[in-house]
């Protein structure tokens, strides 16, 4: 089991190599989703980000699309995307990934990895994942 600590990573470099890791059998655990960054101007990501959670309000609401407001829920979906989860062998690997806002109790004492790959560079402009959860409106 590998724990990745999501930190100032860069959320799909990161999903990328998760997504890679989960097709290949490992089972992983994400802790500081919230913490997470997306590459872009803030303005631009935030209204990305608004304009799908207000496509669910079209016809009817319960029916869908449903997008997530959560950090760790948004996370998960950019991971979900570059997995083939139609099908069984993409439906077997979501079910060995776990998204935590902040770290458990219980995955403190395991040791927390990081992705080098992933990571933001100095001159790019970002917004966390936390950032765009509050101006959907989430709480935690």
């Amino acid at each position: 089991m590998a724990v990745i600590d999501a930190t100032n990573l860069v959320l799909g470099r990161m999903a990328s190599v998760v997504a890679k890791k989960l097709l290949q059998g490992e089972k992983i655990d994400i802790v500081n989703s919230e913490k997470c960054t997306i590459v872009g101007a803030k303005k631009v990501v935030v209204a990305k980000f608004k304009k799908r959670t207000e496509l669910a309000m079209k016809g009817n609401p319960q029916i869908g699309p449903k997008y997530p407001r959560m950090p760790h829920r948004i996370v998960k979906l950019a991971i979900r995307g570059m997995v083939p989860h139609k099908r069984e062998r993409g439906r077997e690997a979501m079910k060995r990934l776990k998204v935590h806002i902040g770290t458990p109790k219980e995955l403190e004492k395991e040791k927390i990895e990081t992705i080098d790959t992933a990571k933001v560079k100095q001159n790019e402009s970002y917004v966390l994942v936390s950032e765009v959860s509050k101006q959907l409106g989430a709480r935690w």
